[in-house]
């Protein structure tokens, strides 16, 4: 298990950008993945984006050209850079870790039953 705290929400404008922090404490980080999911007001929790220890990263097919996960392995901290915001981007984001040894294909780095450790979340506000 590891430990995730969130930070970086916000009020921004519609075509706006924000960054979300995810510092990560904990052993063996090297063989998570790491990722971003969101849920809506009244909506089911989302996947956002991933990254996996090699590199390789996963984004949602709403968010993808607009947001940028990158993870900083010497200060364990994961970020999610947001760009061209949009109202519907409007949810609480929630970092997540799952032990990659767990997954196996690509869809695996998006389903949210892979992964055991979550943050508290973060409230992210659009404004049209």
């Amino acid at each position: 298990q590891v430990q995730l705290v969130e930070s970086g929400g916000g009020l921004v404008q519609a075509g706006g950008s924000l960054r979300l922090s995810c510092v990560v404490s904990g052993r063996y980080l090297s063989t998570y993945v790491m990722a971003w999911f969101r849920q809506a007001p009244g909506k089911g929790r989302e996947f956002v984006a991933a990254h996996r220890w090699i590199g390789r990263t996963y984004y949602a097919d709403s968010v993808k050209g607009r947001f940028t996960i990158s993870r900083d392995n010497a200060v364990s901290t994961v970020y999610l850079q947001m760009n061209s915001l949009k109202p519907e981007d409007t949810a609480v984001y929630y970092c997540a870790a799952g032990q990659e040894l767990k997954m196996s294909g690509s869809s695996a780095y998006t389903d949210a039953d892979n992964f055991g450790s979550w943050g508290q979340g973060t409230q992210v506000t659009v404004s049209s």
